[in-house]
């Protein structure tokens, strides 16, 4: 659980420092540099989601599959009530609170680096990955948390459930796991980090928490491959 938790901390403590600078950023430069995160998160998920070509049908399938679960669970309306309570809790006031909870939460969780870190951690006790991924989170969480408040910093708790999980687990599911899902998950959890980006950038919500079950798709579709063959 180090990787995990030294990512968690990062964030929280990138999300004060941005908290900090954000009395000081005039309204229009919060906007344009959301709009250049959001750029970056574009090409950041298209690195991953591009090697996935190879399973393309595949990654369709899960897409369309997985929002079909996560509409019908409604996931964004989910993560948004806990954002609106943890708002209520510890917030003084902000309506971005909720936005920035969820659109962290989904950035830091949903990614190849997430989940094969994670599995790093947990099968060969290696942090390295985590450790990048912990440096990386702390400079988005900085601007992140300057134009969305203090909302990116409880997206450290999603981080520790999310990458703790896969970690515990990532020893019993090692058969699981292989190299090709592992490549499907990321693939899928590429196009859903475009799909937030693009969100940022053109200031038009796409549900994008309600594909989070896609994700995982690619594991369900292992083990029923395997019983059938």
């Amino acid at each position: 659980m180090l990787g995990t938790i030294v990512n968690a901390l990062a964030i929280v403590v990138g999300g004060f420092a941005g908290v900090l600078l954000k009395g000081g950023l005039p309204e229009k430069m919060s906007t344009t540099i959301m709009q250049g995160v959001g750029l970056a998160v574009i090409l950041l998920g298209l690195s991953s989601a591009m090697e996935g070509m190879p399973y393309i049908m595949e990654i369709i399938f899960f897409l369309v599959i997985g929002t079909v679960i996560g509409e019908w669970i409604d996931i964004e309306k989910r993560l948004e009530k806990i954002g609106d309570r943890l708002e209520v809790r510890f917030s003084r006031g902000g309506s971005t609170f909720s936005k920035g909870f969820v659109a962290a939460s989904l950035l830091y969780c949903v990614g190849a680096m997430a989940i094969m870190g994670a599995l790093e951690s947990g099968l060969n006790g290696n942090h390295e990955i985590l450790f990048a991924k912990s440096v990386l989170d702390g400079i988005t969480s900085i601007v992140f948390a300057s134009t969305l408040g203090v909302g990116v910093i409880f997206s450290a708790a999603s981080v520790l459930i999310y990458q703790g999980s896969i970690t515990l687990l990532a020893g019993g599911a090692a058969e699981i796991l292989t190299e090709t899902v592992v490549l499907q998950m990321s693939a899928t959890g590429g196009l859903l980090i475009v799909g937030l980006g693009l969100s940022m950038v053109l200031s038009s919500k796409i549900r994008v928490a309600n594909m989070l079950p896609s994700v995982l798709l690619p594991i369900v579709y292992h083990v029923i491959q395997n019983l059938i063959l």
